[in-house]
């Protein structure tokens, strides 16, 4: 399995956890940071506490701004280029729900205390980050704006009722780019885009290397954040996306918007990150 940066490790997915790792991974959420930057702190973090009002008073925290949540995956930490608590995927994959909730209780006493507004919410989450965000949308009842899951981590997950879903926000989007074997391909939101067929080899990527195809999704909506010109279509089914031949309606993938909306599953044209039209 490749973690954030790239790196393979070989892991058992048959392997029975310890009655300790449970524990640990059970307790996860616990040890969860929150690191605020804004336009004033681009590059110096402001940790933010829960139950500590005074550390969002003392911050650059302000209500009426819009608030995004981005969350890393496996193996990663803050300093990882999606911007570990945890030392092993099983752990990792057993502490998504209580990392999750932590996160979900953390953003209702922020917005009950220190002010903010759902509508200006966008939970962000790549690999098992993903399903943490779905956990935590969840956990607040699905009144985030919009929930984006970048390919979802899909061993242990698939079909799990503890995965991303789209009951996690007001609009669920997914971005799936490795989804034979380290992430999920099957529909996990209120919109699915698969850019160059969801699967791995992605453009530009090595057929030996899994982990290029499944950074794609940050690097893709990160491009999409800044450009907004990555356009699907929408499918008729899975195996249109897989092949890239979906001809139906138009919509952009990715994008900053609090309020975008859609359904379906979205297929998107051949690219290269260099020779998207960006």
């Amino acid at each position: 399995m490749p973690d954030d940066e790239g790196e393979l490790h070989l892991i058992d997915l048959q392997e029975e956890d310890d009655a300790e790792g449970f524990q640990i991974a059970r307790n996860a959420g616990a040890d969860n940071q929150y690191w605020l930057f804004t336009r004033q702190n681009r590059n110096n973090r402001q940790l933010l506490r829960h139950n500590d009002i005074n550390s969002v008073r003392n911050s650059h925290y302000r209500a009426n701004r819009g608030l995004v949540v981005i969350v890393h995956g496996w193996r990663s930490t803050g300093d990882s280029p999606v911007n570990t608590m945890v030392r092993d995927y099983y752990r990792a994959a057993n502490s998504v729900p209580s990392v999750g909730n932590h996160l979900g209780d953390f953003l209702t006493w922020l917005i009950r205390n220190g002010g903010g507004n759902w509508g200006n919410v966008h939970l962000v989450g790549f690999s098992l980050g993903a399903h943490i965000v779905g956990n935590a949308g969840r956990r607040a009842n699905g009144t985030p704006s919009r929930v984006t899951g970048l390919d979802p981590a899909g061993p242990r997950f698939d079909g799990s009722n503890v995965r991303l879903q789209r009951n996690a926000g007001r609009y669920v989007e997914v971005i799936h780019t490795e989804g034979a074997a380290t992430g999920i391909f099957n529909p996990s939101g209120h919109t699915d885009f698969y850019p160059n067929g969801g699967r791995h080899v992605q453009p530009g990527c090595s057929s030996v290397r899994p982990d290029c195809s499944h950074s794609r999704a940050y690097e893709l909506f990160a491009a999409s954040v800044r450009y907004n010109r990555f356009e699907g279509r929408r499918c008729n089914d899975l195996r249109q996306a897989q092949n890239v031949n979906c001809s139906g309606g138009a919509l952009r993938m990715g994008n900053r918007y609090f309020n975008k909306s859609g359904v379906g599953k979205q297929g998107m044209i051949d690219c290269l990150l260099t020779d998207c039209n960006v």
